[in-house]
């Protein structure tokens, strides 16, 4: 019995204590209130771009501002071939990942197939840079394309003209007689963040307007994919789902800006595995604006050679990046980089891998002038190094209109010898060498070896006088010529500029 007593006096000790502390609070007391302690910070738990980091993401606003600044693009070929014969828009020569990329499962023949001027079509995307229709999209989306027709959001369409384009980050400007267009602006890549949010924004499988969203899965990703003399590449990789057609379009965060081109995905099967792959839009920003000023690329060069051998050298190196030499009369060269050296920092920013250093050189011109921080035997020393063009000077590399000219034809020329020329009874003439798609395969049957000695039954006898008398030509063109295995027979080729 005392045992429940005991307890029951402890309870009622309890209870009475818990009472009294009520009181004291304000239990039972009208007057009395509960404030909350103001100064601990409180959020909504929604998204206000520009804000802070988001506790719940909300990619409606990037989605709706961003729709009507991606278009879709139809790149058409015109193929000389009736009866159905399929050809591509050089797919043999284009990269795996740009092939599961770009234009769907396949191109599409058009109603017209049994026309002798019958037309491929493969499809893309592109964003709205400017509202005067300036869009950038892939160098291989538009690439020996004879016909782009873009389509805005609206479903208003517009034939484009292909202002530039840039094989070393497979980027292109095009530009659509338009004004008032809502446009895209850039964002900075270099502060995009691995797990940061992103919205992919395209025309996968010729489905408009599509938008998707992932993370940021890594950064400077090198994939080997882009076939250049002087290839960039540092792609932004996302887990956003990407397939065949969002090739140009936009990779944009939560603010809407542009930070990437989509570009590639990685795919055993040719449509989204897990990983896509842009362009970052720091690199797409200074491409364009080169583009859109000079119609050519003004790049800047350091000269060295990277090549992945300080293991072999007896370079334990954990970080930057090792150049194994340098070329001839290099900028690196004459700012007193030697090879060995160990590039560690541009301009203060950290680079460890050859991707990035490239995309930091990429976003530059000649003339431009760089602090390199390089470590040599230990130590850190700082180079100031003006970058050279290609040539090895600083001048403004002109856009040279003979050679774009040419390219179009989708061919390689080389000037007949005078010693071949004369074995074969010619005064001259002009071999094409090699035939990829552009107008000579599209339009024609020419096969290569044939020799071009007239234009529109104007002599010639090398190269330069076919570059002249093409760029002095208007409409149609007729290349007279033979082969060397039938001279006997004079064979002609028609075709349009």
């Amino acid at each position: 019995m005392k045992q429940y007593f005991a307890i029951g006096l402890i309870a009622l000790s309890g209870g009475l204590s818990a009472l009294a502390g009520a009181r004291m609070m304000g239990w039972g007391n009208p007057s009395a209130q509960f404030v909350a302690d103001s100064s601990a910070p409180v959020h909504l738990a929604n998204y206000q771009p520009g804000g802070t980091a988001p506790v719940v993401a909300d990619f409606t606003f990037a989605a709706e501002k961003s729709l009507p600044e991606v278009v879709h693009i139809s790149a058409k070929v015109r193929m000389k071939h009736p009866g159905g014969m399929m050809q591509s828009l050089d797919f043999q020569n284009m990269p795996e990942l740009f092939r599961q990329f770009f234009g769907g499962p396949g191109l599409r023949k058009q109603p017209d197939a049994e026309e002798p001027d019958d037309m491929q079509e493969g499809t893309g995307s592109g964003v709205i840079l400017s509202s005067d229709g300036y869009i950038v999209t892939n160098n291989h989306v538009v690439r020996d394309a004879d016909e782009l027709i873009v389509t805005l959001n609206d479903r208003r369409e517009f034939k484009a003209t292909v202002i530039g384009t840039d094989p070393s980050t497979d980027l292109a400007l095009v530009k659509i007689d338009a004004d008032e267009l809502a446009y895209m602006p850039f964002g900075n890549s270099d502060n995009a963040k691995v797990g940061e949010w992103v919205v992919a924004i395209g025309n996968p499988f010729n489905l408009t307007s599509t938008v998707t969203a992932g993370i940021v899965s890594a950064k400077g990703r090198d994939l080997h994919i882009v076939h250049d003399k002087a290839p960039i590449e540092s792609f932004i990789q996302t887990d956003a789902v990407v397939n065949p057609g969002n090739s140009g379009g936009a990779l944009v965060n939560l603010n809407g800006e542009l930070i990437g081109i989509n570009t590639a995905i990685a795919s055993p099967t040719g449509v989204f595995a897990g990983y896509a792959f842009a362009i970052p839009s720091n690199l797409v920003a200074k491409v364009v604006e080169d583009l859109r000023q000079y119609g050519v690329v003004q790049r800047g060069y350091l000269g060295i050679i990277i090549r992945d051998q300080s293991r072999e050298k007896g370079q334990k190196l954990t970080s930057g990046v090792y150049i194994d030499s340098l070329s001839e009369n290099s900028a690196a060269a004459a700012a007193g980089v030697k090879a060995g050296d160990i590039v560690s920092k541009i301009d203060g920013q950290v680079v460890n891998t050859p991707p990035e250093l490239l995309e930091i050189i990429g976003k530059h011109r000649p003339g431009d002038q760089l602090s390199l921080s390089v470590l040599r035997d230990g130590s850190s020393s700082e180079y100031k190094v003006t970058l050279k063009n290609r040539t090895g000077n600083t001048d403004v590399v002109k856009k040279p209109e003979s050679a774009a000219l040419l390219n179009t034809l989708g061919a390689e020329f080389e000037t007949l010898s005078k010693s071949e020329a004369g074995k074969l009874g010619l005064a001259g003439g002009v071999r094409v060498k090699s035939l990829r798609m552009g107008k000579l395969a599209n339009q024609t049957d020419m096969r290569e070896g044939f020799i071009i000695t007239k234009v529109s039954n104007k002599s010639l006898t090398n190269v330069e006088e076919l570059s002249n008398l093409l760029q002095n030509a208007r409409g149609g063109v007729m290349l007279e010529g033979v082969y060397p295995n039938n001279l006997d027979r004079i064979c002609y080729y028609a075709f349009g500029l």
